[in-house]
């Protein structure tokens, strides 16, 4: 059973689906590794460190027949129509239901394992690709949102005078969000924190930030440890009482999002006019429609002085560490989606049977 990494070929997309040292070990698990030349050029892992690896350069027609293909980002219609009929893919399928590209998916009878849907159980952490990914992008927004600030985030003390430490918020307390929290502590920020989800308090204080609390009349808990969907009137409220603290903020780094839907505003026009000139806004949600309705996708804009960066994809800014994690996860799941076979080969477990590859396993829910 023969492993295929293609090149990402999405528009600043840098990553790649396994690394050299991935690839060494699935090889010695008796799992052939194919990848297009130059897949890692772009994360800086170079095609003679995957041919010392023991793994096969091929072009991409090749790496894409393969019996498993692995992915980061979701296959086009071409890539589709070069996978044999009855392969798995492994990546994430970003959708939220049926388009052309699960479409053609589904008429090649591919099985596609979309890590988006890997369940958020103790048992499946090491697969958990949006954990790892959004790990980095909490780190590297807030870098990005230090990079863009220009004045110190410390409190600092000279001779020539002092600064007092900037005032940080972060809007959304999830995986990216803590990450967030803990790299603006780091950098000796005074850190403020909101989330829907009362549960989070404990979270944000043990990180050295101080949680907002706001009385919106209702939970944001989801299943699975997201958020939900607020009412519309807690939404007025939640932007009513929320004005006046992001109002004071330096530095607003919102990670505020809801699967298959719109990101909640969270940060109006009136907050961002009353903000100071030189204030910084990060809108990790701008490729769903903003946590912030000035926020442009892969832009960075500057309105009524405050400058607002609206990047959708900080793991590929982040590369090397980013393709390291996702490979890993990759190979986790691989580890539970196979077993020694008759000949010593590795076969394919029933997917059905573990509720890992169950809940990732896309085909079953499209079909049902």
């Amino acid at each position: 059973m023969k492993l295929g990494i293609p090149k990402e070929t999405l528009t600043g997309e840098s990553r790649v689906a396994i690394t050299p040292e991935v690839a060494k070990n699935l090889i010695a698990k008796g799992i052939p590794v194919l990848m297009e030349s130059g897949a890692g050029e772009r994360a800086h892992y170079h095609d003679k460190a995957y041919a010392d690896a023991g793994v096969q350069l091929v072009d991409r027609a090749a790496a894409l027949a393969c019996d498993l293909v692995a992915k980061v980002r979701r296959p086009s219609i071409d890539d589709v129509a070069g996978m044999r009929d009855g392969a798995i893919l492994i990546g994430l399928l970003e959708t939220c239901g049926e388009d052309e590209v699960v479409a053609a998916l589904l008429q090649r009878n591919v099985t596609t394992m979309a890590l988006e849907r890997v369940p958020r159980i103790s048992r499946a952490q090491s697969m958990d690709v949006l954990s790892s990914q959004a790990n980095i992008a909490g780190y590297r927004a807030m870098i990005e949102a230090a990079i863009r600030y220009e004045r110190f985030l410390p409190l600092m003390m000279t001779s020539a005078g002092s600064a007092k430490p900037a005032r940080v918020v972060i809007l959304g307390v999830g995986v990216a969000g803590l990450q967030a929290i803990a790299t603006a502590r780091r950098l000796g920020a005074e850190v403020f924190a909101y989330d829907v989800r009362p549960e989070t308090k404990e979270q944000i204080e043990s990180l050295g930030a101080k949680a907002i609390d706001l009385d919106i009349g209702e939970s944001g808990s989801g299943e699975g440890g997201y958020a939900r969907e607020l009412s519309d009137e807690a939404k007025a409220r939640q932007q009513e009482l929320l004005a006046d603290e992001l109002a004071k903020a330096h530095i607003i780094v919102t990670t505020a999002q809801i699967p298959c839907r719109p990101a909640p505003v969270l940060v109006t026009e009136d907050v961002v006019q009353r903000m100071r000139e030189g204030s910084v806004i990060v809108d990790m949600a701008a490729g769903s429609g903003g946590n912030c309705p000035l926020s442009k996708p892969d832009e960075v804009v500057i309105e009524h002085g405050v400058i607002i960066v609206g990047h959708t994809n900080y793991p590929s800014m982040m590369a090397t560490d980013a393709s390291a994690f996702f490979a890993r996860n990759i190979a986790n799941l691989l580890g539970i989606m196979l077993e020694q076979g008759e000949s010593g080969e590795p076969v394919l477990k029933d997917l059905a049977e573990d509720e890992i590859t169950a809940a990732a396993r896309f085909e079953l829910q499209a079909n049902d």
